[in-house]
């Protein structure tokens, strides 16, 4: 049994996960050129160098849904770590303090470097071990990612279909309306999003 739960204000609980995306070959994968020439390109690629991945990480606030995200080459202690850092300015910067974390039990999320990164103020809490569902909004998310930004158009390189990130994302938090947020868009659940009272 699932049961379904929002906290009260942004930042009591923030969602935090790694979603691992293979990249597109140099000259377009097989959505776009079909599986014959995408296939010469993924060789082609991989003989000058390996395409591999991109990791996505995602903190998701469990109260508006609000959404901050980075494309980074690995999920590292190191990088894990100096993400949180980049996520929490950003929260804070729009008003967002962060008290819990909740994380799967990835490497990444159990070292020291995570642990220093969060500090004394940030509660962490860890999913259940293969109970990915625990951390659904987050999980939710890198779907969203999915289904409307890395496959939703026929990208003709990674380099194009990373620049097309950041506009998706503002337009996520900002105009894309949530259907747990009765069609509003994740930023109208957070207060003095500009900044304009102190």
């Amino acid at each position: 049994v699932i049961r379904r739960y929002e906290h009260a204000a942004p930042g009591e609980l923030v969602h935090v996960d790694i979603k691992k995306l293979g990249r597109i070959p140099d000259g377009g994968g097989h959505k776009a050129l079909g599986r014959a020439a995408g296939r010469r390109n993924k060789v082609g690629t991989q003989r000058n160098r390996r395409p591999g991945y991109h990791f996505i990480h995602n903190a998701v606030d469990d109260y508006s849904r609000f959404a901050y995200s980075e494309i980074l080459t690995d999920e590292k202690k190191e990088t894990v770590a100096a993400f949180w850092n980049r996520a929490n300015t950003w929260f804070e910067s729009r008003g967002i303090t962060v008290q819990r974390v909740l994380t799967d039990n990835g490497n990444g999320y159990r070292s020291r470097a995570f642990a220093d990164a969060l500090g004394p103020r940030i509660k962490h809490k860890r999913t259940r071990p293969y109970r990915p569902q625990t951390n659904g909004k987050v999980e939710r998310f890198n779907r969203t990612i999915l289904e409307e930004w890395a496959y939703a158009t026929t990208y003709r390189s990674e380099a194009e279909r990373v620049a097309a990130f950041p506009a998706w994302l503002h337009h996520y938090n900002h105009h894309r309306g949530h259907t747990s947020l009765k069609g509003q868009p994740p930023a109208s659940r957070v207060t003095n999003l500009s900044g304009q009272y102190s």
